[in-house]
């Protein structure tokens, strides 16, 4: 089996509302959906959702990378070699993991259809329960926050992830609505997406935020600042979670060394996909520290690679890979039964891409012959 053909399709996928984080709004998700062929007749699908802000790539630099560099690294190829694979993408260009990932999860899905079986088998097996998400809520009103909260917990979520980081002063007021909201019925976890900025401003809202029983802090500082998680270490009782500032072994090591944080949010756009992100799953338990597998608001292509990567890793304790919730059209046919994901045992990704949906979000596509 070898890799002969690409179809790179550039889409905008509609969210059902504004999604706001600390640094920026989306009123949709730009992503790049990869249709990779083999001399045998199979597809495979992967996908690329830049950030400039996390993985420092645009979607028309994604596009240009993948089509001049990373796809034509890959000619001839079998997917299913996928140390290999990333061997060749690593030596043709630095970085640019959310780029790689669209190539490494299409290899990925060709690889369980060519054996017929799901990728987790492939990665090892799978736990038993179906893999849960939190509901994700953007920073927005207090009060609109907590009928939200209300809204998720008779839906029948058991989680939920607040998005703070502004810098309008309600963040406390926020938190302080939303348990006031639901009681102690569910778990709330918060992320300032580097948000607070320096480690005495995190430190401050931290404390301010302990007595309303949050589970964990995401990424309190800046991405540049892994010193500064042994700063709050000191100062704070809460769970701490790394996100932006792990990209690659190195960073995961200086985390590992320092004792600073208790989790890390791994991401298949930062890091290139699912095998670099199975192999820092690893290294995190080796280094005494859990694992959750994040979003970047992907659709269910990408989504169903993070669970099957999730299912398989016994370190990967949490997933909030909810971008198929969000979105009010997508490619994708990934379903969910709050709070759960139902992850089948089809061969591949398993999930099935809706042709005429994908060209009714099309903003452009390129062929690439290898």
């Amino acid at each position: 089996m070898k890799i002969t053909q690409a179809t790179l399709t550039l889409i905008d996928v509609p969210l059902r509302e504004p999604f706001v984080v600390a640094y920026d709004s989306y009123a949709s998700m730009p992503s790049i959906i990869l249709a990779l062929r083999t001399d045998d007749g199979l597809v495979g699908y992967g996908e690329s959702v830049p950030d400039a802000h996390v993985t420092g790539e645009t979607p028309t630099g994604a596009l240009e990378a993948l089509k001049t560099e990373l796809l034509p690294a890959v000619v001839g190829m079998d997917p299913r070699d996928i140390t290999a694979i990333h061997q060749q993408l690593n030596l043709r260009m630095k970085g640019n993991g959310a780029a790689k990932a669209a190539v490494d999860i299409a290899c990925w899905d060709l690889a369980g259809k060519a054996a017929g079986r799901p990728v987790y088998s492939l990665l090892g097996g799978r736990r038993a329960e179906q893999p849960s998400i939190a509901k994700v809520m953007s920073i927005l009103a207090p009060d609109v926050l907590a009928e939200q909260a209300r809204q998720a917990r008779a839906e029948g979520y058991r989680h939920l992830k607040m998005k703070l980081g502004s810098d309008d002063g309600q963040d406390i007021e926020r938190v302080r609505a939303v348990r006031a909201a639901i009681g102690s019925d569910l778990a709330i976890r918060v992320d300032a997406n580097q948000g607070w900025g320096d480690p005495a401003t995190a430190l401050r809202m931290i404390r301010d935020l302990e007595p309303f029983d949050i589970d964990w802090v995401e990424q309190p500082i800046r991405a540049d600042d892994p010193e500064g998680f042994a700063l709050l270490r000191q100062g704070v009782g809460s769970r701490l979670m790394a996100d932006e500032s792990v990209v690659t072994p190195g960073d995961l090591a200086r985390f590992v060394q320092a004792r600073s944080v208790d989790m890390v949010n791994l991401k298949l756009m930062k890091s290139g996909g699912i095998y670099p992100c199975h192999r820092l799953a690893t290294q995190a338990e080796l280094g005494g520290l859990k694992v959750q597998i994040g979003s970047m608001l992907e659709t269910s292509i990408a989504s169903a690679a993070g669970f099957h990567l999730a299912l398989s890793h016994p370190n990967i304790v949490s997933t909030e890979l909810s971008g198929p919730m969000k979105f009010s059209r997508e490619p994708g046919d990934l379903q969910y039964v709050i709070p759960q994901v139902q992850i089948t045992e089809r061969p591949g990704l398993g999930v099935e891409v809706d042709e005429a949906i994908l060209d009714e979000l099309t903003v452009s596509t390129c062929e690439v012959s290898l």
